[in-house]
């Protein structure tokens, strides 16, 4: 009978994150971190929410068979020299005692605590506040052997017993009411309700030339590079669609340039060195989201969290069948971070999926505000599909309107004053990625496809990684043709908007905001003409303006970059550039992704494999392939790939549409996106992350909640050379 009763109990925590203490006659010195690893987020820092729901959360951010679930805090801490107000012994780390720490804050020794509510207590012994989340203990002996509790991430099976942290019902609502409760209590009709700035400086409308701009000690200046696609064209030759290539590179973070990069402790980007963010996070918590996935996206929020700065702000939207503002805009200070853990920490999962109204309050939150910082952006995450908004193609409407899930005031083709990328990240193989994509795609944002739950955390790490670094803003770049009978032919930007004016002399290239050290390749084509008369022509002259987002001042050089070419009486032999040649190699391989895509999307499988298949071909007899180029190896690696996802329609629609689609969305605006199953694989075929996005997987993947990241000697893992390196 004790049995079924221990059975029944352990039935209560399915849905939550379970953990395994050692006793003290298993330790060992090589377990002895892993010998107390039980604590909410609350325990591991005081900066953390003091809700006992983190309990069930602080998953490892990428389990593996050595993971064994939460941490206690290291000796040093605040909360680990803290004193059990039950046994009044001192509460240390790595002596086979899990902490429990509760939503008013006050921390306990498991054993102690449980003692004292097993016969019903919920009251807090110190403040006497009445608790919605209690611990309970379980005896795991008489489990059937090689049968283990909750293992759906790959932790280790329990051998001894294990703690739980059980959510309480109401003693005046249902869960169902609970919910309602939470998404329907009064909300204010404007949220101007936004936390004051710290003092910024003005807008200066008065440009500056980038060379004087080299005094900066925060971000130096942006590199101009242009490649012909010969340096020589003999004079009386005409030579049609000759390709320029214009190459872009951020400026550093001067923190990063100092060597911190090599340093045994990841360092946070400065606040100093950077724009501050407004960053507005609109997170899934439907039925589908339940157990393991809620979890891991609280564990996931919770790295955000600890890593946005003081003068850096953040919003929480939580959407189901409807949505509802979790926490207003608040700057990440010790007591912001506490209020946005609370936040996020109590989220529940119920309901359909409603994403047209949860981006429509995440837009609102940053429409409304009464202040800005220099950056702006809104993370949407989803594991499932618009059930209210987009209609079932069919009569009148062949295909669904995704347009419709985007609220117009950020459309950023609608001429929206308020530039907003939305980055959206599906999740799980039952997501829409067709209606993900459309909505990063129409905002400027990136598509980013989690297949396997355990790398939610490292993809969001990616994603701010980026959003802590900008260092420009409104970069345009202007193209002028020079020769009197030159006229441009195509500027190739992939998803960045161009113009050109009516008789094709000049053009221009929006690309908007660019995080420290990202790069990015544009093709212009122009029609050389023959010229007898001239040793050398010039072609276009290339200059560059853009905003600095710390003194917000125009930036604009002194003198345009100015491409040349030859003109002798013959040419022995045409050396095509490889720079030129490997970005040609890169738009075709996009362009054939998205022909694929195409194709699979109408039903022909077989005809999207022979496209990968023919452009792969045509990759490996081209110039910089002959040459061993990394970039044409790995872009045929990721061709590869995606054939594979095609293989059959089961496959495609689990992750072959998603992974295609990532693929495009991250060549299209030439920025890292996390794709597949694991960060290997995006690191593969990946040739946008930049450096400072490099540090946060890393501290994603090495650091524990309130405790220094283990020893690592970083480098940027990029799978192509930065310019300038070896091919």
């Amino acid at each position: 009978m004790a049995s079924k009763w221990r059975k029944a109990k352990l039935a209560l925590g399915l849905n939550t994150c379970l953990y395994v203490p050692q006793t003290s006659e298993d330790s060992s010195p090589s377990n002895d971190v892993a010998a107390g690893r039980f604590s909410d987020v609350a325990s591991t820092s005081p900066m953390l929410s003091p809700t006992g729901l983190a309990a069930d959360c602080r998953l490892p951010t990428t389990p593996t068979p050595s993971s064994s679930g939460l941490r206690l805090p290291k000796s040093g801490s605040k909360s680990s020299k803290r004193t059990c107000a039950i046994c009044l012994n001192t509460m240390k780390p790595g002596h086979g005692h899990a902490i429990f720490t509760a939503e008013c804050s006050h921390s306990f020794h498991f054993h102690c605590i449980t003692s004292n509510v097993k016969h019903g207590n919920q009251i807090c012994p110190v403040c006497r506040a009445k608790w919605k989340e209690i611990p309970f203990q379980s005896v795991a002996s008489n489990l059937p052997h090689g049968v283990s509790r909750i293992n759906s991430v790959g932790w280790p099976q329990d051998d001894a017993w294990m703690t739980v942290l059980r959510r309480l019902p109401s003693s005046h609502m249902d869960a169902s009411r609970q919910i309602a409760s939470l998404f329907h209590a009064p909300e204010p009709a404007i949220y101007d309700d936004d936390e004051v700035l710290e003092q910024q400086p003005e807008i200066r409308e008065k440009s500056t030339p980038i060379a004087d701009a080299a005094d900066n000690d925060c971000t130096g200046t942006l590199e101009v590079k242009t490649y012909p696609e010969v340096s020589a064209v003999p004079r009386s030759s005409f030579h049609n669609n000759f390709a320029v290539l214009i190459h872009l590179k951020a400026p550093h973070i001067s923190d990063r340039q100092n060597g911190s990069r090599n340093h045994t402790i990841l360092p946070r980007i400065s606040q100093n060195s950077r724009a501050s963010v407004d960053l507005v996070t609109v997170l899934d918590v439907s039925g589908s989201m339940a157990g393991t996935k809620l979890a891991l996206l609280k564990r996931a929020m919770s790295f955000v969290v600890q890593n946005l700065g003081p003068s850096d702000r953040l919003s929480v939207i939580a959407f189901s069948s409807t949505a509802r503002r979790l926490f207003p805009l608040r700057r990440m200070t010790e007591i912001g971070r506490q209020q946005a853990l609370q936040s996020v920490n109590s989220l529940i999962s119920n309901g359909g999926t409603n994403i047209a109204e949860g981006l429509r309050k995440g837009a609102k939150v940053l429409i409304d505000r009464k202040w800005k910082n220099p950056v702006g952006s809104i993370i949407l995450l989803s594991d499932g599909q618009d059930t209210y908004t987009i209609n079932s193609p069919g009569g009148n409407h062949p295909r669904p309107d995704y347009q419709s899930l985007l609220p117009i005031s950020i459309h950023r083709n609608n001429g929206a004053s308020l530039q907003i990328p939305v980055h959206a990240f599906g999740f799980g193989a039952d997501h829409d990625a067709s209606s993900m994509h459309s909505i990063s795609e129409n905002s400027g944002g990136t598509f980013s496809f989690i297949e396997a739950e355990s790398v939610i955390q490292d993809a969001f790490a990616q994603c701010i990684g980026g959003l802590l670094s900008v260092v420009v803003q409104e970069l345009q770049i202007k193209i002028e043709c020079v020769h009197p009978s030159l006229q441009l032919g195509l500027i190739k930007a992939g998803s960045y908007p161009t113009s050109m004016t009516a008789d094709a002399r000049m053009g221009s290239i929006s690309v908007g905001d660019l995080y420290a050290e990202e790069e990015r390749d544009f093709l212009a084509t122009v029609n050389v003409p023959v010229d007898a008369s001239r040793t050398e022509t010039s072609l276009l002259k290339v200059r560059c303006i853009y905003r600095d987002p710390i003194t917000k001042e125009m930036m604009t050089p002194e003198e345009a970059n100015e491409v040349t070419i030859q003109r002798p009486e013959t040419t022995r032999q045409v050396v095509v550039s490889t720079e030129v040649d490997r970005q040609r190699n890169r738009l075709h391989a996009a362009e054939a992704m998205a022909e694929a895509r195409a194709a699979a999307e109408n039903g022909n499988l077989a005809g999207a494999v022979c496209v990968l298949e023919s452009c792969r071909k045509a990759l490996s007899e081209t110039v910089s392939a002959q040459s061993g180029d990394r970039l044409c190896a790995a872009l045929c690696a990721e061709l590869k790939e995606m054939q594979e996802r095609m293989a059959n329609r089961r496959v495609y629609e689990e992750s072959g549409r998603a992974y295609v689609l990532s693929g495009l969305s991250s060549h299209s605006w030439q920025r890292a996106t996390a794709r597949g199953d694991s960060t290997d694989s995006t690191s593969r075929v990946q040739s946008y992350q930049t450096p400072s996005m490099v540090d946060m997987v890393t501290r994603s993947q090495t650091m524990v909640m309130g405790n220094a990241p283990r020893q690592r000697n970083l480098q940027p893992a990029q799978s192509f050379p930065a310019r300038g390196q070896p091919r």
